[in-house]
Formats: structure tokens, C-alpha cells, sequence
């Protein structure tokens, strides 16, 4: 939804191979079908991501990086913000491991 949405609308607008990194598989799916028949474009692809558990960034970096050739271009654009406190199995702070720790860890492991 949001921003998340319309950037990869317009990836896909170009024709690009285009991954929406999502949480919730009946959402992300929903946005990838929208985003197909908005564009047309058959390579617009779903897979889970939980930015808030960095086994999970682990686990979709390692997919990437086995699945795709290249990576052109990344969008961290995870977010949320007013939950009350909970800490992450890792035993970070929600907020902070969703906003910051996550897509810092998943850029960096992309990088190759």
C-alpha cells in the first residue's frame, strides 16, 4: 500500500522484473495483481518478508541472491510506528528492528 505500492507500479510500468517484499501474503498478493493488470506486466512477483525478524531478512536475501541474476535497483521502504513496545525474538525493539535494523541488515546482505 502507500508509497511501497506506487513505486513498484511504476517499476513495473517500465517493464521491470519487479519483487514486492511483503508481510502479509494475502495483500502482497492482492497489490501484485493489481499491479499485473495495471501494467501488464507478468514479472511482478511476491515474496514474504518480515523486516521486523532478521532471520526472515536472512532468509529472503538468501532467495534473492539464489534466484535473481542481478539486482538493479532496492527499495527499503518498510515502516511502522505507534505499536505498543514488543521486542523481536532477536530481542530487539519492534519499531526499531522493522524501520532501521532490517533493511539495514538486507542492503547489506544483497550487496554481494
Amino acid at each position: 500500500a502507500g508509497i511501497g505500492k506506487c513505486v513498484a507500479l511504476e517499476l513495473a510500468r517500465r517493464n521491470a522484473r519487479t519483487i514486492l517484499a511483503c508481510r502479509s501474503q494475502e495483500r502482497g498478493q492482492k497489490a501484485v495483481e493489481e499491479i499485473r493488470a495495471a501494467t501488464g506486466n507478468p514479472a511482478v512477483l511476491l515474496r514474504l518478508l518480515d523486516t521486523s525478524s532478521l532471520a526472515s531478512v536472512r532468509a529472503f536475501a538468501q532467495a534473492v541472491l539464489r534466484e535473481e541474476k542481478r539486482l538493479d535497483v532496492l527499495v527499503n521502504n518498510a515502516g511502522l510506528t505507534g505499536l505498543p513496545f514488543s521486542v523481536t525474538p532477536e530481542g530487539l525493539e519492534r519499531t526499531f528492528a522493522t524501520n532501521y535494523v532490517g533493511p539495514f541488515l538486507l542492503t547489506n546482505l544483497l550487496l554481494g
